[in-house]
């Protein structure tokens, strides 16, 4: 994909012009289940995820646990807005070391010292889960292990700002002020995003300050937070395969998600057991 075919890629991702579907309490219970499932995969690669494993047999572990499970994946096939983009080939994405999103499981070998964000997405009972976690193979270095700590902190303070009538830009604020202090770089253009029955939805969810306060938030609406970290700038470029996103510098990227529920009595992470 071409350089200045970038804008249209990263618009096939954005959700500000869509509707806001909001969900009854019987919804979410169900979208609930679809969690579950969501970090039930995750508990169960946890144990494969070890130098001299391929992200393709990643990808095959996940497959087949999905298809006993009666889920669907919703990421193989996936174009995007644009039909005429080439489909991901993968039911997962697994994006390693200086790769930030979208990356396509093949032979690559892990080796130790590598970090892996694997994200992943499924239909169950007509509802959708989504959710990423980036884990340590083997024994890491202390840079690494210190991106996947902020990381992992940047998505539950987003999570922890997402108290009903607050705004999406508190959201922001909260993972970017937080990324800032401990001197590491938050990707700009990609973020999270409302899912439902369908895995995208309005809104867009920014990781980046706001120059609006943007959406007000109201229970019944659910959607990801997904912040993507970067130790050395937030820059990225696209790679030949159409997907793979990667830091532009060759630094490390991390990523966390979960998708997350908006209840009157606050937010409630839905991708948990």
């Amino acid at each position: 994909m071409k350089r200045n075919s970038l804008p249209a890629f990263v618009a096939m991702f954005k959700r500000s012009a869509d509707p806001i579907i909001f969900k009854t309490p019987d919804e979410i219970a169900k979208m609930r289940s679809a969690g579950r499932l969501v970090a039930e995969v995750f508990a169960m690669l946890a144990e494969y995820i070890q130098p001299g494993i391929t992200t393709a047999e990643l990808d095959r572990i996940t497959a087949e646990f999905l298809a006993r499970r009666g889920a669907q994946p919703l990421y193989k096939g996936y174009r995007g807005r644009d039909a005429s983009h080439p489909p991901f080939p993968g039911v997962i994405c697994t994006s390693v070391n200086e790769e930030i999103c979208h990356g396509i499981p093949n032979g690559r070998v892990l080796q130790e010292g590598d970090i892996i964000a694997v994200d992943i997405g499924l239909r169950y009972k007509g509802y959708c889960g989504d959710a990423c976690v980036t884990y340590p193979v083997g024994k890491i270095s202390p840079e690494a292990q210190r991106l996947l700590a902020i990381t992992r902190e940047c998505l539950y303070r987003g999570i922890a700002a997402a108290q009903p009538y607050n705004y999406l830009a508190d959201i922001a604020a909260a993972i970017h002020d937080y990324a800032d202090s401990q001197g590491v770089a938050v990707v700009h253009e990609w973020g999270g995003h409302g899912i439902g029955r369908q895995l995208h939805e309005g809104p867009s969810v920014s990781h980046t300050r706001m120059d609006k306060r943007g959406v007000r938030l109201r229970p019944g609406m659910t959607f990801t937070i997904e912040p993507m970290i970067n130790l050395g700038t937030h820059e990225w470029k696209l790679l030949k395969d159409g997907w793979t996103v990667v830091t532009k510098d060759g630094s490390l990227s991390a990523q966390f998600e979960h998708t997350i529920a908006i209840t009157p009595k606050g937010p409630e992470i839905l991708t948990t057991l």
